[in-house]
């Protein structure tokens, strides 16, 4: 029996890791659950898990927790997040799924490692921000960092029982979001319901839009070359519009193997949990006669500049990519908000790159220094530009 500490539990990952769990009660129990806000969700899962602790990012959702479950220990705001991931320090077979949104899930898995405890990651930020940091923490600790996102587990299955000498490249594809189709004209009118509109995947707010954008493939690849140790170098992208072929990895004899499936988060979060077993489960069975062809084109940087920009800030390392993330985190919100157009994003995190204090080697409290200083300096400026 495997404990699960989930953190993000009402969100769209979230659901259908306890989905995941449900399907297999004599694997898992769930132990901890926290989310940013959500009063009624998290209620509703505490009836449905009865949980033993519950963290609520938000101080007034956790009182309202609390007064809701008084026999149920409540933590709020970053600390209970952070309590949640280290919960049981005794417990070494428990698993930390991190399936929040944002630089707040760094610090949780970063304490969820110093205890010794396995972490199920779909936080990208976790990487792109603290790569460094969790992977050479992750290394003392001698514990894993299992990937969730659809591509780094085509990746980690593709690269199982093979020679890290015997890798010529890593490719991950790219659906090419939903504006594939228009032009850069075109993209000066869109709004955020047409962004929202993914042509296959069914996702949350902010990775749908960095999907737009192209900045969610370059988070990505950075992920990739910190999650596996493989130089950025060797790191490409290829637009596959028909977003089944996930990835692959090319060896040096010129053979590739590449993993193939649905467009169901639930195949890569089974295969973390349930590691290194493979499991039946309801996902859809792919006819590959009645899809036909799959088709790859190479990836325009200058259609999509954010992608561009995600590999110059990995390349440049240190806290840059740090930088990259606030300045793209606030521009998305923006938009969301229908503060900024569409093309403005990328503007923004641009102009935050030029004017970054750069940090060759920062430490976790250097790096979130970073990312609050560039959050308050995009806000600042746009909100002045907005009065």
């Amino acid at each position: 029996m495997k404990n699960l500490y989930l953190l993000g539990a009402t969100g769209s990952i979230g659901r259908q890791t306890l989905e995941i769990a449900e399907a297999a009660p004599e694997r898992f129990r769930i132990l901890a659950l926290g989310a940013d806000r959500d009063v009624e969700g998290m209620t509703e899962l505490i009836r449905r898990h009865d949980p033993r602790f519950v963290a609520m990012n938000d101080p007034a959702a956790a009182a309202t927790i609390a007064v809701r479950f008084p026999d149920i220990e409540v933590g709020s705001g970053k600390t209970g997040m952070i309590r949640l991931a280290a919960l049981d320090p005794e417990d070494r077979e428990g698993l930390f799924v991190n399936a929040v949104v944002g630089v707040a899930g760094l610090e949780p898995t970063v304490a969820a490692l110093k205890i010794g405890r396995d972490v199920a990651l779909a936080n990208k930020e976790t990487l792109v921000v603290g790569g460094q940091i969790v992977m050479a923490l992750a290394r003392e600790k001698h514990v894993r960092i299992l990937p969730i996102d659809s591509e780094h587990s085509a990746l980690w299955q593709c690269l199982e029982g093979e020679n890290p000498d015997s890798i010529l490249r890593l490719v991950i594809t790219a659906s090419g979001g939903a504006f594939r189709d228009k032009s850069r004209a075109e993209l000066e009118h869109v709004g955020v319901a047409d962004a929202l509109a993914h042509p296959n995947w069914k996702m949350g707010k902010k990775i749908t839009i960095d999907s737009a954008t192209m900045m969610n493939k370059g988070f990505e690849v950075i992920e990739a070359m910190h999650l596996f140790g493989i130089p950025l170098g060797k790191i490409d992208t290829v637009l596959h519009r028909e977003s089944y072929l996930h990835a692959l990895v090319e060896f040096i004899d010129g053979s590739m193997i590449a993993q193939i499936s649905s467009h169901d988060m639930r195949l890569p979060i089974s295969y973390a949990l349930h590691h290194p077993d493979r499991v039946p489960n309801p996902t859809e069975r792919l006819d590959l006669a009645k899809i036909g062809k799959f088709t790859f084109a190479p990836i325009d940087f200058e259609r999509y500049p954010c992608l561009g920009l995600a590999y110059a800030a990995a390349r440049r390392g240190g806290n840059a990519p740090a930088a990259l993330n606030a300045a793209n985190e606030v521009a998305v919100a923006l938009f969301l908000e229908g503060s900024i157009p569409f093309l403005m994003i990328e503007s923004i995190v641009t102009a935050a790159l030029e004017q970054l204090a750069f940090i060759a080697q920062p430490t976790l409290a250097e790096l979130l220094s970073t990312d609050a200083v560039v959050r308050e300096a995009v806000r600042a400026r746009y909100a002045r530009q907005l009065l």
